[in-house]
């Protein structure tokens, strides 16, 4: 689908939103930079490329090394933009990203291209399922999922503004606006997109657009879902969580992710230890095999209906 196609459509490309606000960004503090493993047209530099030619360091497809130039850019005052599909960026580069990025406290944001399972056809070994699990295992290593365009330029802005090691997701899929127009961010904190008072729906990423619709439908059962975007997954916004916990009669939380160590992990580890409540935990359950993402998404029942079905079971609806 064009840029054109998926703005009628009301969808929007998280990616074309962070290559504007790379632009932006680097327009205003001469310190941003971009570095890539020879991914400009996958990770939409192209733009960048042409107004700042002297500002993207392309190392070719060295993920390691890629990781290694960043730390030392930013070792030398610059604030470094690592991008590259999150498969690759997290999965090969993982020693880096520990060492050089978040034990050394670097100020680098670490762009995860294409999370997830939207590479669809290329096979597991371009899935970036398991990356959730691996840099929330990292001390000293913020973990965001925006969920929309507002959002992705919103957590870009507070990643340069912090200084601090960070990994983020920019989505493939082609996802509505869900967030309020002008919205912000900040790590650690989350909003309720609905409220409800049966069951609570924790979504991130491309889910919270499913989510959202899978409250509609609940609402038709009979079920008040609140839905919460928690776009921060490290740091969780344990107030909020826990008052959802409170409030309602369980929790689901839904990522395209593995459900082992992700954003359900570490909703479970929090609620486990200070409010206990019945929970499901949705995400991708075992192998995920070479297909179309959709029917990827499909298969592990990361749709509207699916995360309805999660909820119902739950409320015992």
């Amino acid at each position: 689908m064009s840029r054109e196609a998926a703005a009628a459509a009301g969808t929007f490309d998280c990616r074309q939103a962070f290559a504007d606000e790379l632009c932006a960004l680097a327009r205003q503090d001469a310190r941003v930079v971009a570095v890539c493993n020879d991914s400009v047209g996958s990770s939409n530099l192209g733009a960048f490329r042409k107004e700042f030619p002297e500002r993207l360091i392309n190392v070719g497809i060295a993920e390691q090394n890629m990781v290694g130039v960043a730390a030392g850019l930013a070792n030398g005052g610059l604030r470094p933009f690592v991008c590259a599909a999150g498969p690759f960026l997290s999965g090969r580069a993982l020693e880096q990203v520990k060492a050089d990025i978040a034990y050394s406290d670097f100020p680098v944001v670490l762009c995860a291209m294409s999370p997830g399972m939207a590479y669809g056809e290329l096979g597991p070994t371009h899935h970036s399922i398991e990356d959730l699990a691996w840099m929330r295992a990292i001390d000293n290593l913020a973990v965001l999922v925006p969920a929309d365009p507002d959002e992705t330029r919103a957590a870009m802005r507070w990643a340069l503004a912090a200084s601090q090691p960070v990994y983020m997701r920019v989505g493939r899929f082609k996802v509505p606006a869900v967030n309020p127009a002008g919205c912000g961010f900040e790590a650690g904190k989350s909003s309720v997109l609905r409220p409800g008072r049966d069951v609570t729906i924790v979504a991130i990423g491309t889910m919270v657009s499913r989510a959202l619709e899978a409250a509609r439908t609940l609402a038709e059962r009979g079920v008040d879902a609140r839905v919460i975007n928690a776009a921060s997954v490290k740091p969780l916004d344990e107030a909020l969580l826990l008052a959802a916990a409170r409030e309602t009669r369980g929790v689901v939380t839904v990522e395209e992710a593995t459900v082992q160590g992700g954003l359900g992990s570490a909703v479970a580890e929090l609620l486990a230890q200070q409010q206990p409540v019945r929970m499901r935990i949705l995400g991708v359950t075992g192998f995920a095999p070479t297909a179309n993402a959709a029917d990827l998404l499909e298969h592990f029942g990361l749709t509207a209906d699916g995360i309805a079905r999660g909820a119902l079971e739950l409320a015992g609806a």
